[in-house]
């Protein structure tokens, strides 16, 4: 089966198959990109808690379709605008800016962050934005 379920609550969906970069699909040590984003982002998901802040959900899944700009997240949650982001580096910086984005995102009303706030690694990253099941963005 090509789908399975998740949680249907605000989360982080990584790319785990993303390149390591423009010229290499594997790293050195022969994970892709996309693996060591997933497990750098989840280092920084853990480290958020540990400052005491609420659980970032973090999943993966083969190939967001997004090659061009590996290393692509997804960012999504119930009755909010969604957002595709590519073009990471697989980096303990790159994850850390992106969940630091997250935290904002998941806690604004509508999945909008005032452009002021957004973390400097994240900027330049934005590929799409996705209105939530049954809207448009006005």
């Amino acid at each position: 089966m090509l789908l399975r379920e998740s949680d249907a609550g605000p989360a982080i969906v990584l790319c785990n198959t993303c390149r390591f970069d423009a010229e290499a699909s594997e790293a050195p040590d022969g994970r892709r990109g996309g693996a060591r984003f997933v497990a750098a982002v989840r280092r920084a998901a853990a480290a958020a808690v540990e400052e005491g802040e609420p659980p970032v959900a973090v999943e993966e899944m083969p190939c967001l379709f997004a090659c061009s700009r590996h290393c692509t997240a997804h960012l999504r949650a119930p009755g909010k605008i969604g957002y595709v982001l590519g073009g990471f580096a697989p980096t303990d910086e790159d994850a850390q800016a992106l969940v630091a984005f997250f935290r904002l995102y998941r806690d604004s009303a509508e999945g909008r962050v005032p452009f002021r706030q957004w973390p400097e690694g994240i900027k330049g990253h934005f590929i799409v934005r996705l209105p939530p099941p049954g809207h448009v963005v006005a």
